[in-house]
């Protein structure tokens, strides 16, 4: 097996990247092309051997790293950014080639934002604190103490930026990492460790260990020396996930999947409407956010169906590396199989297929086609379950009172967008929405100081700005007494 290989141009190193240095496993797995299906290469494929070292060598390297000050680990934090930033052609081009995204979306937004994601958690560490306040006379003084070793397992729809939103906080807050990156997406978790490695983080600190969740994932999961979990993915994979960390207790934080609502109400700008439900094709609908199911109000359903159909049908497909594509190839055949399962059970079930409805037989290879499906039922699995793709259903009301209902009517909770000109009504709809995200006349539009997660089944926990801290940190209270104190001067 090559240790290292070349995708677009950049050489990556195909091993687990384990206390400074590289380990190799005599198992390995084969990365592969999403766009045309070319073989990128043979990666190590880790398990409990790999994971037992990656976490001992975390634990080895925590006590320096969370005695190290604010100001240095700041320091470290931005220096990666800075290497981030110098090599962001080559990682979105690497990325690209991995998981399919749109190169001119890595370029212009998600690796820009990976760099940003260490800048601002640099920044917010500096700033952490809590006055002190008094207790009859006594002094409570709160501090965020590092917690440990973290093992963080992400997802492959979006693999650095989602993994550099665990990553920049948790260690900031004084803690080592092992990241656990998805199979199907592994390249740029690697460079990631080189870059940190330059930029002075100590071996140790940041730990990567390929593999399949299986394997790799449930051993971290389940090893008594990780104190925290923090996991983007499905909600199957995330009971595993608890389940293995129960016996040690080991705190979660949870981001799963979702089946979020587009509200549109008959006072909404329907430029504006039309524009926000065509966004939810954006990643090829790989993103968990994505505002899926329609629901629009009656007397505007007609036109809004007709110009979001002709949106649809007029979105460009093909090569990510285009810059004249708007959507590109889904991750895995097992992907593109379990949408088209979807569509063709929808169909069968009596949905109506207004756009697309298969694979973009033209293309061939893993590319499915922009798909609108209307004279669905709220309880049908298309409507109840997450397609994660090009997939949008729907389905019309006639007052506000049962476009919440229909909206609030599944198990996940993990965004909801509302489009409406009435300032009251927004205010009316979004107090009463399920979601851990509400977006009013617009979407996508997310701030780091803000927390992020998801009700019910699409989540557990918030991270963000001072959420990311009280979660990758032990807070504490010391509480003294007034006076008492011997003077030492």
């Amino acid at each position: 097996m090559s240790e290292q290989i070349s995708v677009g141009g950049t050489t990556v190193d195909t091993r687990h990247w384990i206390g400074g240095r590289r380990v190799a496993s005599a198992a390995t797995f084969t990365d592969v092309s999403p766009i045309d299906g070319a073989v990128l290469g043979e990666i190590s494929r880790g398990g409990a051997e790999e994971a037992g070292a990656a976490v001992a060598a975390a634990a080895a390297a925590f006590p320096a790293w969370a005695a190290t000050p604010r100001e240095r680990r700041a320091a470290v934090l931005r220096a990666i950014a800075d290497g981030v930033d110098k090599r962001l052609e080559e990682l979105a081009i690497v990325e690209t080639l991995d998981n399919g995204a749109l190169l001119r979306s890595h370029r212009r937004g998600v690796m820009p934002r990976v760099a940003h994601n260490f800048r601002f958690f640099a920044e917010r560490l500096e700033g952490l604190g809590h006055d002190d306040f008094d207790t009859r006379g006594h002094t409570n003084h709160v501090s965020w103490d590092p917690a440990g070793p973290c093992a963080l397992i992400t997802p492959w729809n979006a693999p650095l930026m989602l993994a550099t939103w665990k990553v920049a906080p948790a260690l900031a807050a004084g803690n080592t990492v092992v990241l656990k990156p998805a199979e199907w997406s592994p390249l740029t978790a690697s460079l990631l460790a080189g870059i940190a490695a330059d930029a002075g983080l100590p071996p140790g600190v940041l730990n990567v260990v390929q593999g399949y969740g299986a394997e790799a994932g449930a051993a971290l999961a389940g090893h008594p020396g990780v104190r925290r979990i923090s996991f983007t993915g499905s909600v199957p994979t995330a009971r595993h996930i608890a389940a293995a960390a129960a016996p040690n207790l080991t705190p979660l934080s949870l981001e799963l999947g979702g089946k979020s609502p587009l509200l549109v109400f008959e006072d909404a700008d329907l430029d504006l409407a039309v524009d926000l439900a065509a966004e939810q094709y954006d990643n090829a609908g790989q993103v968990c956010l994505a505002a899926t199911r329609l629901l629009v109000h009656a007397p505007i359903a007609a036109e809004f169906t007709r110009r979001l159909t002709e949106r649809a049908e007029a979105l460009v497909q093909g090569d990510p590396r285009d810059e004249a594509t708007g959507i590109g190839p889904q991750i895995h055949p097992r992907q593109l199989e379990k949408i088209d399962g979807f569509v063709r059970r929808a169909v069968a079930d009596g949905a109506r297929v207004l756009a697309g409805g298969g694979p973009n037989t033209a293309l061939g290879g893993l590319y499915y086609r922009p798909t609108l499906l209307t004279d669905v039922r709220q309880d049908s699995e298309i409507v109840q379950e997450e397609v994660f793709g090009p997939v949008l259903t729907l389905q019309t009301f006639d007052t506000e009172e049962q476009a919440v209902t229909l909206a609030n009517d599944t198990r996940f909770g993990l965004a909801a967008t509302v489009a409406t000109g009435d300032r009251a009504r927004a205010e009316r709809v979004t107090a009463r929405l399920v979601a851990g995200t509400v977006w009013v006349n617009c979407f996508f539009v997310r701030d780091l100081r803000a927390p992020f997660g998801g009700s019910r089944e699409s989540g557990v926990g918030r991270e963000g700005g001072d959420w990311s801290f009280d979660f990758y940190c032990d807070l504490k209270n010391t509480v003294s007494a007034p006076g008492g104190w011997r003077d030492h001067g």
